[in-house]
């Protein structure tokens, strides 16, 4: 309920960012932000990434600074549900998780740590220089397929929280990062893959 309360406090009064739902996280100075709705695999992935040496900035909230247009820091633990949660933990047994609190509106959630890198760093933010849309599919091949400028505008805008508050300002900020963000869509079923394609992305110079 504290995590779900804090969430609620920033996505519907923190109008000074445009406010997507989605993870982001930092390679070599430069953000991933992965929107997707609930039950698209966002969160695993996100944690996957994160104990693979990504910095979190969140795994839930992607703050984007109207300036210019960079990912702003907000790291908490990464939720994580049901059968996710015992696929981290024995993919990375080296990970803290909080308590298992089951029946919950969204089944067994718990909390996992985040690396004392990413709380160091909370300050620090980045460009973004990719946009992907990521979804779990069982047995599915991995696959990572470029994605339309207009299209990745038009998805990213329906995951965002307060874009229509922000109006010109919102389609500004968003136009900027798609602008120059490397787009794509994100099927995935094997995690030894999905990490092997992140480890292959390439900053824009």
């Amino acid at each position: 309920m504290l995590e779900w309360g804090m969430n609620w406090c920033i996505s519907a009064h923190i109008n000074t960012y445009l406010i997507i739902h989605a993870a982001v996280l930092e390679k070599q100075g430069f953000a991933v932000v992965l929107p997707a709705p609930p039950g698209s695999g966002k969160s695993t992935l996100c944690a996957a990434l994160m104990s693979e040496g990504w910095r979190l900035l969140s795994d839930e909230l992607t703050l984007i600074r109207p300036d210019n247009a960079n990912a702003v820091p907000v790291p908490r633990p990464v939720s994580l549900k049901n059968q996710s949660i015992e696929i981290i933990r024995n993919r990375y047994p080296q990970s803290v998780f909080g308590v298992v609190s089951s029946d919950t509106a969204k089944g067994t959630v718990s909390h996992l740590k985040p690396t004392a890198e990413s709380v160091r760093h909370q300050m620090l933010e980045c460009p973004i220089a990719w946009v992907i849309f990521p979804k779990y599919l069982e047995n599915a091949p991995t696959s990572l397929i470029p994605h339309t400028k207009g299209h990745a505008f038009l998805d990213m805008a329906s995951q965002s929280f307060n874009y229509s508050k922000l109006g010109e300002t919102g389609f500004n900020i968003l136009k900027q990062v798609i602008d120059r963000a490397a787009c794509y869509r994100f099927e995935y079923s094997n995690l030894d893959e999905a990490m092997a394609v992140f480890d292959e992305l390439k900053p824009y110079t």
